[in-house]
C-alpha cells in the first residue's frame, strides 16, 4: 500500500458553521467539543456554529475551537475504519493536532495549552501594534533581504514558508508596512496586510514563548506512535522533550511548510488528507510538490473520498 500522510491546519481555516455536515453524520464530533468545552468551561461548538458575540477569530477562542475540529475528524476516521497514515505535520497551531493525532499530547491537556498560548501571543504585543502580511511572487532570498532594510531598529521578517512564492512576514506594523512597500517596489505580484489579531513567527513572540515553555514544562509529553515533522527543525522527532523544545520556538521562528511537505514527500508519501476545516493546506501543498494528492475531511462526502483513496 502507499504511504500518506495527514496534515492539520492551523489559524484562518476557522469558519462558521464548520463540521456541521459531519457533526449531523457523527456523534463523535460534538462528543469531542463538549470534551473540549468542559475544559474551558466555554461551549465551543456554539461558538464556532453560531458566534453569537463574534469571539471565534479571537486567538484564544481559535486555537481550541481547531484543535477540537481537527481532533473530531481524526476521532471519526479512526472510528469508521480509516487506515492510519505514516506521518504527520500540522500548520503553526495545527502542530498541536498533530501531536494529539500521534499520542504525544493529551487532548484535554492541549486544549488548555493552545487557549493559554493564544492569551500569551494576545498579551505579548498590544492590539493594533503588529501586523502579517502575505507576500506572492517573490524569492525567500529577496524577502529577507527587504525585512533587513525595512526593519529600521524594529521587528520585521518571515513567519510563513508557505509554497514556493508564497510567504508571510510578521512583525511591528510600521516595519511590515515598510516592506509591504519595498516588495511591491521589488515587483511582487500581491503584498497584502493579513486579517490577523497577531503577529505570531517573529521576535515579538518571545515573551510568550517564555510563558508557553513554562506551561509545557509541567505537561508530560509520550513518544510519537506516529512520526511527526515539526515546523521549526522541519524535522521528525521522538525524542518528548526536544519537541516540547521545538513547540516553543515555533512561536517566534517561521513555519518552514515548504520544508515539511519536501520531507513528507521524501520519505515516500505520495497521498495527503487535511484533517481540519476547509482545503487551505491542499492548496499550498499542491504549490510545494504537484505529484502528491492532497483531499479533504471536513463532511461526509469528503471524509468517505479520502478514506477510500487512502485505503488504495
Amino acid at each position: 500500500m502507499e504511504k500518506f500522510g495527514f496534515v492539520f491546519p492551523g489559524q484562518g481555516s476557522q469558519k462558521l458553521g464548520m463540521l456541521a455536515e459531519l457533526q449531523a453524520q457523527h456523534g463523535l464530533v460534538k462528543d469531542t467539543f463538549d470534551q473540549a468545552s468542559r475544559v474551558l468551561d466555554l461551549d465551543l461548538w456554539e461558538i464556532c456554529q453560531h458566534d453569537g458575540d463574534n469571539s471565534l477569530d479571537r486567538t484564544d477562542i481559535t486555537q481550541p475551537v481547531l484543535l477540537a475540529a481537527s481532533t473530531a475528524i481524526w476521532r471519526v476516521w479512526q472510528e469508521t475504519g480509516g487506515a492510519s497514515p505514516s506521518i504527520l505535520a500540522g500548520h503553526s497551531l495545527g502542530e498541536y493536532s498533530a501531536l494529539v493525532a500521534a499520542g504525544v499530547m493529551d487532548f484535554e491537556a492541549a486544549i488548555a495549552i493552545v487557549n493559554k498560548r493564544g492569551q500569551f501571543m494576545q498579551s505579548a504585543v498590544p492590539a493594533g501594534t503588529g501586523k502579517m502580511a502575505a507576500i506572492v511572487g517573490l524569492e525567500n532570498y529577496q524577502i529577507n533581504e527587504i525585512c533587513d532594510e525595512a526593519d529600521q531598529g524594529q521587528i520585521v521578517s518571515a513567519a510563513n514558508f508557505n509554497s514556493p512564492g508564497q510567504t508571510v512576514i510578521a512583525g511591528d506594523a510600521e516595519a511590515v508596512d515598510r516592506a509591504i512597500a519595498l516588495c511591491k517596489e521589488a515587483g511582487a505580484k500581491r503584498a497584502l496586510p493579513l486579517n490577523v489579531s497577531v503577529p505570531s513567527h517573529c521576535d515579538l513572540m518571545r515573551p510568550a514563548a517564555k510563558q508557553l515553555a513554562a506551561e509545557l514544562e509541567q505537561l508530560s509529553f509520550n513518544k510519537p506512535a506516529i512520526a511527526v515533522v515539526q515546523n521549526y527543525s522541519a524535522d521528525i522527532s521522538d525524542d518528548p522533550e526536544l519537541i516540547k523544545q521545538n513547540l516553543v520556538k515555533q512561536l517566534y521562528e517561521p513555519v518552514r511548510w515548504v520544508d515539511c511537505v519536501t520531507v513528507m514527500y521524501k520519505a515516500g508519501v505520495s497521498k495527503l488528507v487535511e484533517c481540519g476545516p476547509g482545503k487551505v493546506l491542499c492548496g499550498l501543498n499542491k504549490r510545494i510538490q504537484k505529484e502528491m494528492i492532497c483531499l479533504g475531511s471536513d463532511d461526509p462526502g469528503s471524509l468517505e473520498n479520502a478514506r477510500e483513496e487512502m485505503r488504495g
